[in-house]
């Protein structure tokens, strides 16, 4: 086994606005085409059924490719693989933004997902290479977490904006150029990132990547052919575990689930997207449904999260992680997030911005600063260096499916709830209550 590339020590100001630009491109691809969905279906004639998959096919090979691109990080070298994953998903940005029938248009969504599969845990990675454990990754930690958890609600601003002035077209451009701009400072600033030569398992690549994809395509489907597409992935995860426990060089190293940093970790992330994305699905809903808002209002009711969210990953919690571990910060980052998702309990049909929304909105953002870096250290704790891409792979495994899966399971229980606002109501009481069981095991859960 031998190293593929040596780490030199770069600009790391340099470094870290490359890998947040990337980390923005890939988070903020799912949400950004989300405001022009209905003037996509508009010019191609899509019905609602397929329009979805203008959203789920970047999601489905997103986390379908996930724990591959991890590995193959790992195996091939960080910068090399990040380099990889940012020209297809800006090749792809491109072939989507001249698309001229709606086919092309979700093969070239379905590609932006496996770009940022291959980028993001290569990313992730290369950032615990440029910036040393202690403070400065700390500090690192808390800008390069900042702009993901921002980029989500930030992506469905801007795509409305861009869309109401500039067309659907325009949100496309601007990942191009955005993904242009990444790539011509990547070797500037990225150090060429370390790898140990080994062998892909494929097995595991195949029914591992086959079982999360056909999990986010179950759960985005509904009804009762959901159950059938569920079962199916399933079985597929059920052999890529027996696949992974029995070869020599697994996609996924089992004994990383050892080590209960990284099992906290993978919880909080399923806990923060499963509330956080909650409440950028339900807002719109109640925004515009009942509180009548344009699509470009309720976009930008939405700031002060994304706000806060950048604020207090910024400037506090990189500082409270040389002081505090990050378990403790997770436990107090998921129990607002909670709070701040109950809160919107209180929203009335006719509801008053400042008095009903924006605390909650808050809240939240102030739990999700403090947890998504605090996550983000704790899935890399105790991890050997050369498995930190597989690692960060796992943790954002655990957010798609919390981002999917997790909210899924939110609009069901807001189907039961009798009147609209009833089942809002009551998808946010059982997001605010998972979130608090689950602060209460991550403080609970020994130390190994």
């Amino acid at each position: 086994m031998t190293t593929l590339a040596t780490t030199t020590r770069r600009r790391p100001g340099l470094a870290l606005g490359v890998l947040a630009g990337a980390l923005a491109l890939d988070l903020s691809g799912m949400a950004v085409l989300n405001a022009a969905l209905p003037s996509v279906g508009e010019r191609f004639g899509l019905a609602d059924t397929t329009l979805q998959w203008v959203m789920t096919a970047y999601s489905v090979t997103f986390a379908g490719f996930l724990l591959v691109g991890g590995r193959l990080a790992d195996v091939f070298g960080r910068r090399r693989v990040f380099e990889v994953g940012v020209a297809l998903f800006t090749v792809a940005a491109l072939a989507g933004a001249v698309a001229p029938t709606g086919a092309v248009l979700l093969g070239a969504r379905a590609a932006q997902g496996v770009g940022a599969a291959l980028s993001g845990p290569a990313a992730l990675a290369l950032l615990t290479e440029v910036f040393p454990d202690g403070p400065e990754r700390g500090r690192a930690l808390g800008v390069y977490a900042a702009v993901g958890a921002a980029s989500f609600s930030g992506g469905m601003l801007l795509g409305g904006v861009l869309t109401e002035f500039l067309g659907w077209r325009s949100v496309l451009w601007f990942s191009v150029a955005l993904g242009v701009l990444v790539l011509a400072v990547t070797r500037a600033g990225l150090p060429d990132g370390t790898g140990r030569r080994g062998p892909v398992d494929m097995a595991g690549a195949i029914t591992g990547t086959l079982g999360l994809a056909l999990l986010v395509v179950g759960v985005s489907l509904g009804g009762a052919r959901a159950w059938g597409v569920i079962a199916a992935a399933v079985v597929f995860l059920v052999l890529f575990f027996v696949r992974e426990r029995r070869t020599a060089d697994p996609l996924l190293p089992l004994s990383l689930f050892r080590l209960s940093s990284v099992r906290l970790a993978t919880v909080a992330a399923l806990l923060q997207y499963t509330a956080s994305v909650g409440i950028v699905f339900f807002a719109p809903l109640y925004l515009q449904g009942m509180l009548h808002y344009s699509p470009v209002e309720s976009g930008l009711a939405l700031v002060p999260m994304s706000l806060t969210v950048f604020l207090t990953a910024t400037f506090a919690t990189g500082r409270l992680l040389t002081k505090y571990s990050p378990r403790a910060l997770m436990v107090i980052g998921i129990l607002l997030i909670g709070a701040g998702t109950a809160l919107w309990m209180t929203t009335p049909q006719q509801g008053n911005y400042l008095l009903h929304v924006m605390p909650g909105l808050v809240i939240s953002g102030i739990g999700q600063g403090l947890n998504f870096p605090s996550m983000t250290t704790s899935g890399l704790t105790g991890v050997p260096e050369h498995q930190h891409a597989v690692a960060g792979a796992v943790n954002v495994v655990a957010q798609q499916i919390g981002s999917s899966a997790g909210v899924a399971v939110l609009v069901l229980v807001a189907a039961t709830g009798g009147t609209q606002l009833g089942g809002y109501h009551l998808a946010y009481l059982a997001a605010g209550a998972a979130c608090g069981i689950g602060a209460l095991g991550i403080a609970m859960v020994r130390r190994t």
